[in-house]
């Protein structure tokens, strides 16, 4: 397993030709078995690298990029592989509508939390979780995994037996055109919360992270 610091230093870019879902990066490697994250206070969250450097990450076509979370006063980083669209229907195309997709290229897209807290209504503790979605025109159903250090594809019973939660947003339609997939953090309520908000082509769904239970 590679993990490498998005706050030394996450500078990436570039055009992608790899599916978000059912195509990706080849890989040899074979699905790595999930464990915890050990976090402890202090620690830099990190993203995790099924395989290569930061420099060859940098020169995938879909490039490795990280978002900032804040959670109950605790760090939290949601790293993705970033594809763009280059001439290709997104949203019923390349994202299939019925069928999971990890949203995103390469590794799973993943949530790094130093502590407790709740993705959109479903609880967690401090540690590392995958997310996918399986997408649809109005809605998406999104689901968290405890299974994270893999390849993103294929989502198939292995890693969805290691499903611990899953909720269902609406989607918004844009004006404005996204050509890379992108994920923010809009943050809310003095930097303790706030929505992770997924935006690509005519699309934007978002849910909701905030304090655990017992954060």
């Amino acid at each position: 397993m590679r993990r490498f610091s998005t706050f030394s230093a996450l500078v990436m870019g570039g055009l992608v030709v790899t599916a978000c879902g059912g195509g990706g990066e080849a890989m040899d490697e074979g699905t790595a078995t999930a464990s915890d994250m050990d976090v402890a206070a202090g620690d830099a969250l990190e993203c995790y690298l099924a395989r290569g450097t930061m420099a060859e990450a940098q020169e995938r076509p879909s490039p490795l990029q990280s978002t900032s979370l804040a959670v109950g006063g605790n760090d939290g980083l949601l790293c993705y592989g970033a594809p763009s669209a280059r001439g290709r229907e997104i949203m019923g195309g390349l994202v299939v509508h019925g069928q999971p997709e990890r949203i995103g290229a390469n590794e799973p897209t993943t949530i790094h939390l130093a502590g407790a807290a709740s993705i959109g209504g479903v609880e967690v503790g401090p540690g590392s979780y995958s997310i996918y979605a399986i997408p649809g025109p109005d809605e998406w159903v999104f689901f968290v995994n405890s299974n994270w250090e893999r390849w993103g594809i294929p989502i198939d019973e292995n890693v969805r037996s290691s499903e611990v939660g899953t909720f269902t947003v609406p989607v918004e339609a844009m004006d404005e055109y996204v050509e890379t997939l992108q994920y923010r953090f809009e943050p809310m309520s003095e930097n303790t919360m706030g929505d992770v908000v997924l935006e690509w082509e005519n699309t934007r769904v978002k849910f909701h992270l905030h304090p655990g239970a017992t954060g």
